[in-house]
């Protein structure tokens, strides 16, 4: 109920808990490329920095996890930007 102009506390709770539980899509998409740039920077420091310490199979699964990384980021840029 409104009184004189003064705003409902229940409806503006109501309105700020959809705004939480159900962003726009671009919401989604910058968190899902903020994850890829974390994981794309932890693969180059853990190969820049415990490189010489990986066995060549933890080495290839690093390289692959980066390239692959590399991939999936550039895919979800292109359909942001078309």
């Amino acid at each position: 109920m409104v009184m004189s102009g003064i705003p409902n506390p229940i409806n503006q709770m109501n309105e700020m808990a959809l705004g939480m539980w159900s962003p726009q899509r671009s919401v989604i998409i910058d968190m899902i490329m903020v994850q890829l740039l974390s994981l794309i920077v932890m693969m180059v420091a853990v190969l820049m920095f415990r490189g010489g310490e990986l066995s060549t199979n933890e080495a290839t699964f690093f390289v692959f996890g980066l390239f692959s990384s590399l991939v999936f980021l550039s895919a979800v840029y292109a359909r942001i930007t078309q």
